[in-house]
């Protein structure tokens, strides 16, 4: 699933899963998944090749990374009754 609007997304916390793994926690409320040594290895040593991929599925998307006006709390109230 592609992701966007998830520019400034932050990492809060990184928890050990026994000697294989790490559980990453980020601000945005998302915490599932374990993450492998060996897929973060992947990650490291593909970095350019799958940032320049996930910027081209956005773009083809019409999608963005910044962050919905909703998202960001600056959404305007709505009238009494809607």
């Amino acid at each position: 699933m592609l992701q966007a609007g998830k520019k400034n997304v932050n990492l809060l916390n990184v928890e050990p899963v026994g000697t294989y793994a790490l559980k990453l926690i980020f601000d945005d409320g998302h915490d599932s998944g374990l993450y492998t040594w060996e897929y973060l290895h992947e990650l490291g040593q593909n970095q350019d090749a799958m940032w320049q991929n996930y910027l081209k599925q956005l773009e083809a998307a019409g999608a963005s990374r910044e962050p919905s006006p909703q998202a960001a709390g600056s959404h305007k109230p709505r009238a009494c009754g809607h």
